[in-house]
């Protein structure tokens, strides 16, 4: 693909080499693509069949990453996620979806999805053409600039807000929901930090609500995934105070 070198890596090395991809690409547009690298990162934290899978990533002449195509392993199906730079060609990104569903193919893949922009009308054309049907939007992403954050929630009484780092080395507060090896998976990436790690317990110390926090400090933008809220606990603000906790912090 013109001056590109693609690379296959896998696990941790594609990870970091996707990272810095995508930090390249908050770096130059402040909302371009779908994804930010904590996103990524958080997938890490659940074992997938697809981590022994070479992923396909473009460099250039230097080393630096301009694009990639990554599987990611969901139940049935592998999800396919093309990242691009902004200023990327038509013909690029084309070319990155063609070399995408060759290797697919060559990896047995029976199954295949793309997560899209439904406003991104070159791939949803592109898709279109090679036999692939639009599904329902299944995600809304939000923003806020960090000057607008709204105050800290009151905490409703009986409940204690803590991080990983005050409850460490108790097991991690996911373990029932992604799996006994979800902290060892998150220490293994780059952006996962324990204090920004939070969970609400209540008087009686059963696990109430949690949301993870990431701060990318390359390309100066946070994440909130994921959160949860114990259907006993709810409707009592907890997600509210998880949230803007952990803006704020």
């Amino acid at each position: 693909m013109d001056h590109l070198t693609e690379q296959h890596l896998t696990g941790l090395d594609a990870l970091r080499l996707v990272t810095s991809l995508l930090q390249r690409v908050r770096t130059a547009h402040p909302t371009a693509g779908l994804f930010e690298a904590a996103d990524l990162q958080w997938w890490w934290a659940r074992p997938r069949a697809t981590d022994t899978r070479p992923q396909q990533l473009w460099v250039d002449g230097h080393g630096r990453p301009e694009a990639a195509a990554i599987a990611t392993g969901w139940g049935d199906s592998v999800g396919l996620d093309l990242v691009l730079l902004p200023d990327a060609t038509r013909e690029r990104r084309v070319a990155v979806l063609d070399r995408a569903l060759e290797h697919a193919a060559d990896e047995g893949d029976t199954a295949v999805t793309f997560a899209v922009d439904t406003e991104d009308d070159v791939m949803l054309d592109a898709l279109e053409q090679r036999g692939f049907g639009e599904l329902e939007p299944e995600l809304v992403e939000s923003w806020l600039d960090a000057g607008q954050r709204p105050a800290v929630s009151p905490l409703a009484e009986g409940y204690r807000l803590s991080t990983r780092r005050d409850t460490a080395p108790a097991p991690h507060h996911m373990v029932e929901r992604v799996g006994a090896d979800v902290e060892s998976r998150l220490l293994q990436t780059s952006l996962y930090r324990p204090e920004l790690d939070l969970a609400v317990h209540s008087a009686d110390g059963r696990f109430a609500a949690c949301g993870l926090f990431w701060l990318d400090p390359v390309s100066r933008t946070g994440l909130v995934e994921p959160m949860r809220t114990e259907d006993e606990h709810q409707r009592r603000g907890l997600a509210r105070h998880v949230l803007t906790t952990g803006i704020n912090r």
